[in-house]
């Protein structure tokens, strides 16, 4: 089943990237005795590119998909949409839908933003501010926070003692009840139980229908079919096919399988 809710995207580009790469410095260690001695010479020290020189427009309204195996630069070109990272070289510019700053709604990987000995109401006021609410905003949709997680018997104890699902069904609610214009998910887009996950299938769905602008990855390729409606193919950190969703899917899947 396809989602295909979206409202047709706009012209006026919510993301523009141009020419970006990011390089790591990677540090080789080598053995413990070497580690040991490591003060006295001169360390191996690796650049590693996980991205090279990519561009491209992402207009309002659209669901992106980003494919590609691991290691091509997925999450790193969410984090850098993110601003987790600064990018090497090129520019990464950002638009609301009202022409102004985008807000922005990461949801990156497990436990990201969260402090494992708060209670689950405890983080959802610090995550939210993380994410740009105030703290009367945070109060407004705490209530719609807590249903659409379906937490309401943990909210009062420490996350430590959470499982993963929990923990991510709580971020997830989290990040999209800020009213983002830009919302970036790596991995985690339908969490939880089949009733759950087609829960978070209507809330993408009717984000899609208010215009937003969606960025996520995943190597689940049904998910993507689901959901998107274009396809970025990443490869060693380089675009390999930017398109619709069956063009890109099937030289992908024949690429790959």
């Amino acid at each position: 089943m396809t989602l295909h809710h979206y409202r047709e995207a706009d012209d006026r580009p919510a993301i523009e990237i141009v020419g970006l790469t990011k390089q790591f410095r990677i540090l080789h260690m080598g053995s413990l005795k070497g580690a040991m001695f490591s003060v006295f010479r001169r360390q191996k020290i690796e650049q590693f590119t996980a991205l090279q020189d990519i561009s491209f427009t992402v207009p309002h309204g659209q669901t992106m998909a980003v494919i590609g195996r691991n290691g091509s630069g997925k999450s790193t070109l969410l984090g850098l949409l993110a601003r987790v990272y600064r990018a090497t070289s090129g520019t990464i510019h950002l638009s609301g839908q009202d022409g102004g700053p985008a807000r922005i709604a990461p949801l990156l990987e497990l436990g990201a933003g969260f402090q494992p000995d708060l209670t689950g109401f405890q983080n959802v006021e610090f995550y939210g501010a993380v994410l740009g609410m105030t703290a009367r905003q945070v109060r407004d949709r705490l209530d719609g926070i807590v249903a659409f997680a379906e937490l309401e018997g943990k909210m009062d104890t420490p996350l430590h003692g959470w499982n993963d699902g929990a923990k991510l069904r709580l971020g997830f609610s989290i990040a999209v009840h800020t009213d983002p214009d830009i919302l970036l998910v790596d991995e985690v887009l339908a969490v939880g139980d089949e009733s759950f996950q087609n829960k978070c299938y209507r809330l993408i769905a009717d984000l899609q229908a208010q215009g937003k602008t969606i960025v996520f990855v995943s190597h689940d390729l049904p998910v993507v079919e689901r959901v998107a409606s274009r396809v970025l193919w990443l490869s060693k950190g380089a675009i390999v096919q930017d398109g619709d969703v069956p063009t890109v899917l099937k030289a992908y899947r024949e690429a790959t399988f």
